[in-house]
């Protein structure tokens, strides 16, 4: 008979061996989400559709960033809490230059107090629905709470300097969305990369090559290049191919948050390293 202690039980196998895949941890992502709060947004982008198509997907982050607005994250980051996947509440600001900016924090209640500040400087302009769709506030059930009644697609009278003061003061983080496309992008609308920002991670479109955006535009070589889908409807969320690659256990929100102070070391392509249910047990506990 071997001595107490002298073997592992299984349960304790699996742990280490899940423990040894984490050290070399790639954590699949899509960091640009609406909900049906957008306009734009499809009616089915509810906090549960989204976060278990998300799991089909084999993604262990998302982040919800609908325009302007934050009355949805709640929600889905309950929702995610159940379901076992990483939720980081966000925001998709637009700027007084028409910018897109994507804010991302550790936690809600932070997000909130941005929410209050962005509203106040909105345009008051009604929503009207026949026009630019509903704007559905929802339950973790994804039953229908209220509607936004201002306009969330407008921009706000914060500077771009202004999003990227108020929100990191607040604790949490900016990334320029979508910059290689031709309009709310901020070398659509400025022409350039603002030297005084301080940028450290930008965004790319999903289709869009990482290799050929960097080729044709060299000096944001120094930023780190994340990948989202900006999905408004549920077939758009991004399939499992983008990662954040990190030595660092990632279990919670806030954690993706500190990771992104910094430029990513290593982000997206694809690879077959783990399976969707072992990918999805990296960020478990």
């Amino acid at each position: 008979m071997k001595p107490a202690g002298s073997s592992m039980s299984c349960w304790s196998r699996r742990r280490l061996k899940k423990i040894r895949k984490c050290r070399d941890m790639k954590y699949y992502y899509d960091l640009h989400l609406h909900t049906a709060l957008s306009p734009c947004g499809d009616n089915d982008m509810t906090p549960n559709n989204l976060v278990n198509m998300a799991l089909l997907k084999g993604l262990d982050i998302i982040a919800v960033t609908d325009h302007n607005s934050a009355e949805n994250a709640g929600a889905v980051m309950e929702v995610g809490e159940k379901r076992q996947i990483i939720v980081v509440p966000g925001m998709e600001i637009e700027t007084a230059e028409e910018i897109h900016v994507v804010a991302l924090f550790g936690d809600l209640k932070n997000l909130l107090e941005i929410q209050s500040a962005v509203y106040d400087r909105m345009s008051q302009i009604r929503n009207r629905e026949e026009i630019f769709g509903e704007q559905r506030i929802l339950d973790a059930s994804d039953e229908l709470t209220g509607k936004a009644e201002n306009l969330l697609i407008t921009a706000t009278s914060f500077s771009i300097e202004e999003v990227f003061d108020v929100v990191e003061r607040a604790g949490g983080v900016c990334i320029p969305a979508h910059v290689d496309r031709s309009s709310h992008s901020v070398l659509s609308n400025l022409g350039m990369m603002p030297e005084d920002l301080p940028v450290k991670n930008i965004e790319i479109s999903k289709n869009c090559d990482r290799s050929t955006f960097l080729k044709e535009h060299p000096g944001l070589s120094g930023y780190g290049v994340l990948r989202s889908s900006d999905a408004h409807y549920l077939w758009d969320i991004s399939e499992r191919e983008n990662y954040i690659e990190t030595e660092k256990q990632i279990v919670c929100a806030r954690d993706v948050v500190d990771l992104l102070r910094e430029p990513l070391r290593s982000c997206g392509g694809e690879s077959t390293a783990v399976s969707m249910e072992e990918g999805i047990l990296f960020v478990r506990k």
